[in-house]
């Protein structure tokens, strides 16, 4: 009898054990949209700014993955269920920043920190915000950071700055969110490029 009853309980045993798994549902993988037009690669502009290498950010735990963040309301933080970046949050700004480095053209060359190329300046940034922030029921893309310029040989701060844009969404739909996120880093990166190429091309370079 005992033999019988082994396997029946067995059964019950594994498919108890198979309904507490966590359902296996679709994830849609965003990329982050961007407008900035970056012209084919050239020969060195030469400008004077010399050459820069962009690293990644820091962020925080809550920032620093592949989440899409949301923030409901001043005392909640909450990802949206279902939905990722294409990357870590950090490396997309990073990749972002690049790109507008080179769309501005006004360095001799740009590279991340991905590559071991030689550069005279280095941007190091906090990511302090990259989120969807809800302000009278509606979703507005918000990205803060704080960047520094700093001579790669002396490890010297030339300068710092906070850079930050706020985008309405539009709508409540993720879509929406995820557009408004791109026109934000834009903001940002853009903005970045033209203060740290200003930056480079008034510092003297070292000898």
């Amino acid at each position: 009898m005992r033999r019988h009853l082994l396997p029946a309980a067995l059964g019950a045993a594994l498919l108890a054990a198979c309904s507490v798994l966590p359902d296996s549902r679709p994830v849609d993988v965003y990329r982050l949209p961007t407008a900035l037009a970056v012209p084919a690669q050239s020969a060195p502009l030469q400008s004077g700014a010399g050459a820069v290498r962009v690293l990644r950010p820091n962020a925080g735990n809550l920032l620093s993955g592949r989440r899409i963040v949301v923030v409901p309301d001043d005392l909640r933080v909450s990802v949206y269920g279902d939905a990722t970046w294409s990357d870590a949050v950090p490396a997309l700004m990073r990749e972002r920043i690049a790109d507008a480095l080179r769309a501005a053209g006004r360095f001799d060359a740009v590279s991340t920190d991905e590559q071991s190329l030689r550069a005279e300046h280095e941007i190091e940034s906090d990511l302090r915000a990259f989120q969807s922030e809800y302000r009278d029921g509606a979703p507005v893309a918000v990205v803060v950071l704080d960047a520094q310029l700093v001579h790669s040989g002396s490890r010297r701060i030339v300068a710092a700055r906070r850079f930050e844009a706020r985008v309405p969404a539009g709508d409540t739909r993720l879509p929406a969110v995820v557009a408004a996120l791109g026109r934000a880093a834009d903001e940002v990166a853009t903005a970045l490029a033209a203060w740290a190429a200003d930056t480079a091309s008034a510092t003297p370079r070292a000898r």
